[in-house]
């Protein structure tokens, strides 16, 4: 092989090292292992969730999805359904779980339907401690819920009490990303007053939602514009659709109504694009806060609770020694005590024949 050969493979540059193609090592190992996301989405039936998960990541989760009637859900309690799929674009893999909970909301009496939902997260947590926990840590499957998107009906005036009761037992537990349905039965007025209106409920109620990193000083100004507007359009107003219409000759997602089309990726119609890229531009955001805050939390909570548990044991375990050590001495009192008036008595023992006990009286 030939010096020139040699020098291109090893670069001999004054001042040169190569580690700033650490960067480039850690992108093809990131990509050849491919990436995990899990998204759950809660709401009422019947706002679209399941039609907005196939729009975002254009696959068909549901194939067979079965719809019950009104009949079946006044005793339904709630499910918990995930569907996993694997989508590959330019050769980066994404391994996407969507965990549904169809039965959320739909039944007269509403007050515990969400503590299986908390359950599900406290599960993943447990599941993957156990295995971050064990001698086999390489490939460690992470189910741990990284987003919530959280389905707010259009047809109110703000959030219900379910939303809020909901929102303040998960906050701790999950990033919370309100998204208001159906927002074309809303006019553009209306939608900015339930916004706000959103907005300062969920302030006033003291529910932490999902907030987006600022953009730092040393990025782009394009970059910083996106962020800027997608803070503004908190909470995002979506418009969901399978259906492609024709329009001008061009075929796009949206819906058709008797006074015009409603364009699903139409920034000027609803906030669709903005969720999309809202979740994809801050998915690694999203898993890091899922590590660093929620799962630490649960983390910390649990080995405090181990500790109390082997503390109590060990006070258990020093009682009964401190019990058994007083035995004798107390024992010892009593005899003292009834030689001191003189009474006759026999000491049995575990195990020995009776014996008369004498005394010298000094525990007295």
């Amino acid at each position: 092989m030939s010096q020139s050969g040699e020098k291109g493979k090893f670069p001999d540059a004054a001042g040169y090292v190569g580690f700033a193609n650490l960067p480039n090592q850690v992108h093809r190992k990131s990509v050849k292992k491919g990436f995990e996301f899990t998204l759950m989405v809660v709401g009422e039936s019947g706002l679209g969730k399941s039609t907005l998960i196939n729009s975002l990541f254009l696959t068909d989760l549901y194939p067979e999805r079965y719809i019950p009637g009104a009949a079946e859900k006044i005793e339904r309690t709630v499910q918990i359904e995930a569907s996993t799929v694997e989508i590959e674009e330019r050769g980066v893999k994404l391994r996407l779980t969507v965990v549904d909970t169809p039965g959320y909301g739909d039944a007269i009496n509403s007050q515990d339907c969400f503590k299986t939902i908390i359950q599900y997260i406290d599960n993943q947590f447990e599941r993957y401690l156990h295995d971050e926990s064990g001698l086999n840590r390489r490939h460690i499957v992470d189910n741990r819920v990284h987003c919530c998107f959280y389905f707010i009906s259009p047809f109110g005036h703000g959030l219900k009490p379910l939303d809020v009761e909901f929102m303040k037992a998960i906050h701790s537990k999950v990033n919370i990303v309100p998204v208001i349905a159906k927002a074309d039965t809303l006019t553009l007025k209306e939608r900015d007053r339930l916004k706000r209106r959103i907005l300062d409920e969920i302030a006033e109620q003291g529910i932490k939602i999902y907030q987006l990193p600022d953009a730092d000083s040393d990025e782009d100004e394009e970059f910083k514009e996106q962020t800027r507007v997608l803070k503004a359009s908190i909470p995002f107003a979506v418009i969901g659709s399978n259906q492609l219409i024709e329009v001008k000759g061009k075929k796009i997602r949206g819906r058709l109504y008797p006074w015009g089309v409603v364009e699903v990726e139409n920034p000027e119609h609803n906030d669709f694009l903005k969720l999309r890229t809202m979740l994809v531009t801050h998915m690694q955001d999203l898993q890091e806060v899922t590590q660093d805050l929620h799962y630490e939390n649960f983390r910390s909570e649990r080995l405090k609770r181990a500790g109390r548990a082997v503390d109590e044991e060990v006070l258990d375990k020093d009682q009964i020694l401190l019990q058994k050590e007083a035995e004798p001495a107390c024992h010892q009192v009593i005899t003292c005590f009834l030689i001191a008036f003189d009474w006759p008595f026999s000491v049995t023992a575990a195990g020995h024949h009776s014996e008369q006990v004498g005394c010298n009286q000094s525990c007295l």
